[in-house]
């Protein structure tokens, strides 16, 4: 198949982590055809098809100079087997224009994974909106009022942005209150941009757990990105420490109920964030921890992963 992945600049790639390029790899150990490009030059104009000014690619092995260029080329999505949408967050005004671009392509029969309505109608942080009985008490606002009465509430709380990735923006207010107003101010810019705030969640000390679920199935362990250091956040970016592990019994029961449902709006690949029982985000825009999860266990997240692209590739094809 030719594979076109819509991604991230491929020198900022740190191919001993990536899951975009383990996904990379292990299509190319199947003889997959390895396109690129960025969201940037992804173009259509009328009378013509969506299309993207991308680079074939071969994998080198060295971990540095990971990739050879073969060559450059104006191509039509729609004339590859598989579009992979991999940019990372933030999802701005410009991932949102995007996958509009990426919907276009799709009326011209280009097939896209993860399908470009469902990133649209799943933002990572409200997305958990729609299955309440999973997650903590959950206050979403522009209302600082509203905040100061969710922590007289709830007495120790998280703020986090809407358009954050990685921890970035995430402040814990304990039962004190101290600084509440000014994080509020800060994080809402005096009442104009909506967070979400949460009631804080003690199992955080165990790790904030990712869970992939691929094609409507669990992979069946999961990244535990534990705080350190005396930081809230758990995300490896923040410093967390990644530690793969079993899913518990409440991993699975949510991971299935939500599985099924996620993929048949065709997100072929989710990540559950899950700390303790709760549910906290789910992310569809680039979900990560392939190749932690796969080091520390033996599990081949890539592998499953390419499996089911073949085959939703193949059901598409016959439809």
């Amino acid at each position: 198949m030719k594979l076109l992945f819509v991604a991230d600049p491929l020198h900022t790639f740190k191919t001993y982590k990536d899951s975009t390029f383990a996904m990379m790899r292990e299509a190319a150990s199947r003889g997959h055809e390895l396109w690129a490009c960025e969201p940037q030059q992804v173009v259509w104009q009328r009378g013509s098809l969506v299309q993207a000014q991308a680079r074939r690619i071969t994998l080198t092995g060295d971990a540095h100079d990971w990739f050879d260029e073969q060559e450059q080329a104006l191509v039509a999505l729609s004339s590859m087997d598989a579009v992979l949408m991999r940019k990372d967050p933030p999802f701005d005004a410009e991932y949102l224009y995007a996958t509009h671009l990426l919907t276009q392509a799709e009326r011209e029969g280009a097939r896209v994974f993860n399908k470009p309505q469902a990133l649209r109608e799943h933002p990572e942080k409200l997305a958990i909106l729609e299955f309440p009985l999973h997650i903590a008490p959950t206050l979403v606002t522009r209302s600082i009022e509203a905040v100061r009465a969710f922590h007289t509430e709830h007495r120790d709380i998280i703020l986090k942005p809407l358009d954050g990735m990685g921890g970035m923006g995430i402040f814990r207010v304990k039962d004190d209150g101290l600084n509440l107003g000014s994080i509020a101010e800060t994080l809402t810019k005096d009442g104009t941009q909506t967070i979400m705030v949460q009631a804080f969640l003690p199992a955080i000390s165990e790790g904030d757990k990712r869970v992939l679920v691929i094609d409507g199935e669990p992979v069946p362990y999961a990244l535990a990105r534990i705080p350190q250091g005396g930081e809230v956040r758990g995300n490896l970016a923040a410093g967390g420490k990644g530690v793969a592990q079993p899913l518990s019994e409440s991993d699975w029961a949510i991971a299935r109920e939500l599985g099924p449902i996620l993929a048949a709006r065709g997100l072929l690949l989710v990540g559950l964030d899950i700390i303790g029982d709760r549910l906290t985000e789910i992310n569809v825009t680039s979900p990560t921890c392939f190749q932690e999860i796969t080091d520390q266990t033996g599990w081949d997240v890539a592998q499953r992963f390419i499996d089911a692209l073949e085959s939703a590739v193949q059901r598409q094809q016959r439809q």
